[in-house]
């Protein structure tokens, strides 16, 4: 079983309806987050799910509205009483992330340093593409049009199914790659159709990539307010058939 939780389906943009983007992966009893907006830490408790509970947090890149929680997770793991986890927790993305650690060292000092054992970083050669081990899952990445150090990342199965995150893009044919009959993209839509925004996708974009990908169903987040007063789903599903799914904060997938 894979269940998807959506924790945060909107931008950098303050919204009552969106928290920015973070979500929960859980799958053959690992829990993974990809990014994780100021806030997401509540979003969890929100969503029933223990902070100390998180095995691997995939960073899609390093803008704030992606990677803003990272500094108050940490802190949350050195002093929140009742932190049980004794197991370390991987933090992945691409070649920047030790120097974004340091940075946050340099800021706020000793209270982000977590406990020996604790936390662990990783980096990812955001040019190439990588495929990594955490048994029983295989964790590959591909680089995306959005920044130099963006990230897409496909989560597969033992048994062969598999769940795309796309991170923040635009058109991208290495995130077509990387999704290939996936069981589900996760895919942004940041504007809707006839609001294009460079570095970001429309409906239709997306639906292209979904249909070029052959995935199996689609998730489209990240959603810029205005997205809210359009039909994102059929520009979208005039090139992606698809089932196509608009996410909303809280939303549970199983499949």
């Amino acid at each position: 079983m894979i269940e998807i939780i959506v924790l945060g389906s909107g931008t950098g943009v303050p919204s009552i309806r969106r928290a920015g983007p973070a979500t929960c992966l859980k799958v053959e009893g690992q829990t993974l987050l990809i990014d994780s907006a100021a806030g997401t830490l509540r979003q969890l408790v929100k969503a029933g799910i223990s902070y100390d509970t998180l095995d691997i947090l995939l960073y899609t890149h390093f803008h704030p509205d992606h990677i803003g929680e990272l500094a108050p997770f940490i802190f949350a793991t050195r002093y929140t009483p009742g932190y049980k986890r004794n197991s370390p927790v991987m933090v992945l993305a691409a070649e920047g992330l030790k120097q974004f650690y340091q940075s946050m060292i340099q800021a706020f000092g000793q209270w982000v340093k977590p406990e020996p054992g604790k936390v662990i970083f990783e980096e990812i050669p955001p040019e190439m593409r990588a495929a990594m081990q955490f048994p029983p899952l295989t964790i590959r990445s591909a680089p995306t049009n959005h920044t130099p150090q963006s990230l897409a990342y496909r989560i597969e199965t033992s048994d062969g199914r598999s769940v795309v995150f796309s991170g923040d893009t635009d058109f991208c044919d290495e995130l077509i790659e990387l999704a290939q009959g996936t069981d589900l993209l996760v895919l942004e839509c940041a504007a809707p159709e006839g609001y294009k925004i460079p570095g970001h996708l429309t409906p239709s974009e997306a639906g292209k990539i979904a249909q070029d990908a052959g995935v199996k169903r689609l998730l489209l987040n990240h959603f810029y307010p205005n997205c809210d007063e359009h039909d994102l789903i059929t520009p979208c599903g005039k090139i992606y058939k698809g089932p196509i799914i608009l996410a909303e904060d809280f939303m549970r997938l199983v499949f």
